[in-house]
């Protein structure tokens, strides 16, 4: 088994080498679960990804760019048994890189390794079509790969916005500039040594580590991208969004949500309740796909209220290796954020409220889930994207208050629906706005067959399952006349 050594995280990896940053500096990268520094990482900057973007050019427009679709099959497929092998180690580096527990680390590094296999037997299954025209004409349709393709990959899910994003670009062919959030650089960094040792050519991965408004902001203006994938924050989005708007590049978001479970009375409460605790507080509540709201039909409320907090008060909180129910937020920062929008929950009546272990360190970025009740729809509880283990629980009396309090937001990315009326599941489904909607269950496992994105403020585009891959294609069409 080839482990990745990573023997200078502060080092950025183009053309196939680890090269210092141009500027010579580095950044700090803490452990939350300490507030100790882990270790250095590369600060680059728009000299870094201007290197890194010809690189790719360089790749694309050679020997990359005449590569078969069942060649890069088989390379991304080696590259996922690699991933595979790697396993444990990915998720160490993980937990203590970004704070979530060891067990949901090693979930994250297995999804890795799934997409590189999805898009490695999907990468030759993408085909064009014909197209019945006038008498005398053949008419068909070609993929074709944009060409360098950029991704802005946030500090929550590095290693799965990784596989989902440069997965699908790679299957299509695009020769990718891969910017890490400075808060979880390690296993960017390591897959970008497994992809090289797998047999990637230099040139079609390059990973810069560095700030967003230095070398983010660079690589999402770069005139040579021709596409760029981000997944963060709305202001950021908006950002690049507008700076990609220079050069006409087409830009997949996926932004955050406020995320709702509709529980009906005739709910199965003993099926739904791992959902509704689990999916609120999964890496600490930062998630952009986190059930941050229960929306809870009148009928039942009370009970699902005892039922969740009991849940809550048994939660435990502490150092990712500790692998407990848990983790730190990603840093103190967020720890701050987190808490300032707490602080305005006044009119809340908090439910329940999991625990800091006393033996977890002074240090670490810790925030004890917590579960409001009676929160009105247009609380910031409710409306605003909190990104901490928080939930709050939402009244409602029928139908169609459900789906007007549901929808009552700016963002549109999951929701789900628990009820055992069939009819009413389809009413739901089509009423709900989001990407995705979940009958009876949430998230399902994750799914990396399931395209994924969002509406509203929740961004554009979709990523994940075989839909990606046409976000990372541009369609041609040929006309031929020939009598």
């Amino acid at each position: 088994m080839f482990e990745p050594l990573l023997p200078r995280t502060d080092q950025c990896f183009i053309n196939g080498i680890w090269l210092d940053p141009m500027g010579r500096q580095t950044l700090p990268s803490a452990n939350p679960s300490t507030g100790e520094t882990l270790c250095e990482i590369a600060r680059g900057t728009d000299t870094d990804i201007d290197h890194a973007v010809s690189a790719a050019c360089r790749a694309f427009n050679g020997a990359w760019g005449k590569t078969t679709a069942a060649e890069r099959g088989r390379l991304l497929t080696r590259i996922g048994q690699l991933v595979f092998e790697n396993v444990d180690n990915l998720a160490r580096m993980e937990a203590m890189d970004v704070g979530k527990p060891l067990t949901q680390a090693r979930a994250d590094a297995v999804a890795l390794a799934r997409y590189m296999e999805f898009y490695g037997g999907a990468a030759d299954k993408l085909h064009g079509e014909t197209i019945p025209y006038l008498d005398g004409y053949t008419v068909y349709t070609l993929r074709e790969p944009h060409g360098v393709t950029g991704h802005i990959v946030p500090w929550n899910y590095p290693m799965q916005i990784i596989g989902r994003s440069v997965g699908a670009a790679l299957a299509t062919g695009n020769a990718c500039v891969l910017k890490p959030a400075e808060e979880a650089c390690l296993t960017a960094l390591a897959f970008a040594e497994l992809a090289h040792h797998a047999g990637l050519p230099p040139g079609v991965l390059n990973v810069v580590p560095g700030l967003g408004e230095e070398a983010g902001a660079a690589l999402s203006g770069h005139a040579d991208i021709d596409h760029i994938s981000f997944t963060g924050s709305v202001a950021v989005g908006k950002l690049i969004q507008k700076s990609a708007a220079d050069h006409v590049v087409p830009v997949t978001l996926e932004l955050g949500g406020k995320s709702p479970q509709v529980v009906f009375e005739d709910a199965d409460l003993k099926a739904a309740l791992p959902f509704l605790v689990n999916a609120g507080i999964q890496n600490a509540g930062q998630t952009c796909s986190a059930s941050s709201r229960i929306l809870v039909q009148a009928l039942r409320y009370d009970e699902v209220v005892a039922a969740m907090a009991a849940r809550y008060t048994a939660l435990k909180t502490g150092p990712a290796l500790d692998d407990l129910d848990v983790g730190p937020l990603v840093s103190n920062a967020q720890k701050a954020l987190v808490e300032g929008v707490l602080s305005q929950s006044g009119g809340i009546d908090i439910a329940a409220t999991g625990s800091i272990i006393d033996t977890a360190p002074k240090g670490g970025a810790y925030v004890a889930p917590m579960l409001f009740a009676g929160a009105s729809p247009d609380h910031i509880l409710a409306q605003d994207e909190i990104f901490g283990p928080v939930q709050v629980v939402i009244p409602f009396k029928c139908e169609d208050e459900a789906i007007a309090i549901a929808n009552g937001t700016d963002y549109g990315l999951v929701a789900s629906c628990w009820t055992q009326d069939g009819a009413r599941q389809m009413r739901m489904a089509k009423k709900l706005r989001a990407g995705q909607v979940f009958l009876n269950n949430y998230g399902a496992g994750g799914g990396v067959e399931l395209p994924f994105g969002g509406r509203g403020l929740s961004g554009h585009g979709r990523e994940k399952g075989f839909e990606a891959l046409y976000s990372f294609t541009v369609l041609k069409t040929v006309a031929a006349l020939h009598g």
